[in-house]
């Protein structure tokens, strides 16, 4: 039977100095989350504020419990003194549970894979968390600049480097047409790209053939990377129908 004694340690001055030290903490890694957060809700992206301020706060709230122990279950008089706990047991479990909340936000469609930056933003969100509960109160504040600027200007940054970018193509000819893999390749690389072999994959309905396939820019051509090629794809004979997106992985 509890006793009303045991009940009261609960409400101790230790225990709400501890209790509003545990509120701070998570006032603090909630703000944090908040703003690396919004990133992704600027953009519409599944994962928003309210998800990346929750990551920062419950892993905070594990860990800064472990600071705490001689005021777990109402502090030193409580009929159970807890043991000291290895934080890095408990760091792991917090890591690995962010994972699979991480999985869920990764979709892919065909050959385009979204959601990678989101799950690796909200690993970093749990890992800004547990600095909070660790007590790195700058280390914390630094990381969430350095990961919102890099989810900010990251893409702008990658744009203006010479890279190669991946388009998926999806050809639809018209009743009795044959595209030949030569054809295509000869095709792409006059207008800039290159055909790669290895991404083929070609089904036929009704007489129809319909192609699937990646092509590399030679250069990166911004924001006209999927437009120029599209805008050449007509001059190719017995087109019915294709579709351009882009290749990300």
């Amino acid at each position: 039977m509890i006793e009303t004694e045991q009940l009261l340690r609960y409400w101790t001055l230790p225990q709400w100095q501890a209790n509003l030290l545990v509120l701070m903490h998570l006032v603090g890694a909630g703000l944090l989350g908040l703003m690396l957060g919004y990133e992704r809700a600027f953009h519409g992206r599944a994962a928003g504020m309210r998800t990346y301020a929750l990551v920062c706060m419950a892993s905070t709230a594990v860990i800064v419990l472990l600071g705490l122990p001689h005021q777990w279950f109402g502090g030193t008089g409580a009929a159970v003194v807890p043991p000291l706990m290895d934080p890095t047991r408990v760091i792991q479990g917090v890591v690995t549970g962010i994972g699979f909340l991480c999985a869920g936000v990764i979709m892919r469609e065909g050959m385009n894979i979204s959601g990678l930056t989101t799950a690796a933003s909200l690993w970093a969100a749990s890992a800004i968390g547990i600095l909070v509960g660790m007590g790195f109160y700058f280390a914390a504040i630094a990381l969430t600049l350095l990961c919102a600027s890099l989810m900010m200007w990251g893409a702008k940054l990658e744009a203006a480097l010479p890279s190669h970018p991946a388009i998926a193509v999806q050809l639809q000819g018209q009743p009795g047409r044959s595209f030949e893999q030569a054809e295509l390749v000869a095709f792409t690389g006059a207008l800039g790209y290159d055909f790669a072999p290895g991404s083929v994959s070609i089904e036929c309905t009704n007489d129809c053939q319909e192609w699937r396939f990646v092509c590399t820019a030679r250069r990166n051509y911004r924001g006209e990377t999927l437009s120029r090629f599209a805008s050449r794809l007509p001059e190719l004979p017995g087109l019915a129908g294709y579709r351009v997106t882009h290749a990300r992985n």
